[in-house]
């Protein structure tokens, strides 16, 4: 997916820190939050995109911990869903 597409469906208002479900064409289902770092911005441009994972939602309410994240590449999204 182009980084267009993907910042049109994570950054709707009715989104902000919803669990998203990102589909790939090679692996399973990744569900999870978007953030948005102070990296957003270039990550963004790269078609990159960092992810909160269902796994480690309760840490990262507790601690903020970006260390928590994991970084994916939007070219190999085939489609966002909620």
């Amino acid at each position: 997916m182009t980084p267009d597409l993907i910042e049109k469906y994570v950054e709707r208002k009715d989104r902000k820190d919803a669990i998203i479900n990102v589909h790939f064409k090679e692996r399973n289902i990744v569900s999870g939050i978007f953030v948005r770092s102070n990296d957003y911005e270039e990550l963004k441009g790269k078609n990159f995109w960092r992810i909160i994972t269902i796994a480690n939602m309760n840490e990262w309410n507790e601690t903020q911990n970006i260390n928590l994240a994991r970084i994916f590449n939007g070219l190999s999204f085939t489609k966002l869903s909620d």
